[in-house]
């Protein structure tokens, strides 16, 4: 806790004992709990310079490694400004000279075909990410994965594209990111059928455990996309956790579940929707939610006229 944090006092108790959780960028009280403060920047050591060799010292640059990059950022780049350290123009002579440098470090990053092969790979992660709006927290998760696939020679005989996009499924189900198999393979523009076989394929080769997908997951996505208000989804989200407690959505696609939710809940708080826009939405049929609907309906005993 910094000095600053010290003169404040809790709103609520008055308590001046507070802790700064740095994880959450929050400011708590000890005594009740109050979340006084959040958001907050951390701005690192207040350090005091007295000196040009000081300001030298406590200086710090340079971003953090990151595993979206082949070589986890950690190289030196040299820069493409043929000027010097005081701005000055460089002599044709060391312009040269800095040219040819400049050309054998970038042959040097990449040396050999597993710098290569991630090289390429990585690119075409961050282009369907970013077409995706996936979070970096997602990225770095399928970058690592599809790390460990490279280290264990799992792309021998598939192709570079098809095991990045089931990396990035394979992240996303992990950090429990409502994206489908359909919304991957266009952007990748891989069949949804080679997309999910290479999916389990990593999934098995690497370990990794998934829980089924979770129907109140897709309820925020769907509703943003149709519109809906916060009480709608409140709503069908109340339903999904009935249903789940009755045990009506054991074998069901939590995609339709979650369509089928949403449409009564829309009924219900007098926010309609067709179940053809559902059905666009969530990439089902209109057949599929009507099932569901009806399921729903008579085994929670909703009413929805």
């Amino acid at each position: 806790m910094t000095k600053k944090d010290q003169k404040i006092r809790c709103p609520e108790c008055g308590e001046v004992e507070l802790i700064r959780d740095y994880e959450r960028a929050e400011l708590i009280c000890t005594n009740c709990g109050l979340v006084i403060k959040e958001k907050m920047m951390d701005f690192g050591p207040e350090w005091r310079i007295f000196d040009k060799e000081q300001t030298k010292e406590r200086v710090r640059v340079g971003a953090p490694a990151t595993y979206t990059i082949h070589d986890k950022g950690l190289t030196t780049v040299i820069g493409w400004k043929d000027k010097d350290i005081y701005g000055r123009n460089l002599p044709p002579i060391r312009r040269a000279q800095i040219y040819r440098l400049r050309k054998l470090q970038r042959r040097l990053s990449v040396s050999d075909v597993i710098e290569r092969n991630l090289v390429f790979a990585l690119s075409e992660l961050n282009r369907m990410a970013s077409h995706l709006g996936l979070p970096k927290n997602v990225k770095e998760s399928a970058a690592v994965i599809y790390r460990k696939a490279v280290e264990l020679n799992l792309i021998k005989g598939r192709s570079i594209e098809e095991v990045t996009a089931a990396a990035i499924y394979a992240a996303c189900r992990q950090c429990k990111i409502p994206i489908t198999l359909d919304e991957i393979s266009e952007v990748s523009r891989i069949e949804k059928k080679n997309l999910g076989r290479n999916y389990r394929f990593l999934a098995k080769k690497l370990h990794m455990l998934f829980p089924p997908a979770n129907p109140i997951d897709y309820v925020p996505k769907f509703a943003s996309e149709l519109g809906l208000s916060s009480k709608v989804q409140n709503m069908a989200i109340s339903i999904i956790k009935q249903a789940s407690a009755k045990g009506i959505t054991f074998g069901k696609g939590p995609k339709s579940i979650a369509a089928a939710a949403i449409y009564i809940a829309g009924m219900l708080m007098e926010e309609r929707r067709t179940q053809k826009q559902i059905a666009e939405v969530a990439r089902v049929t209109e057949v599929t939610i009507r099932n569901r609907y009806k399921e729903l309906v008579e085994k929670l005993d909703l009413k929805t006229l």
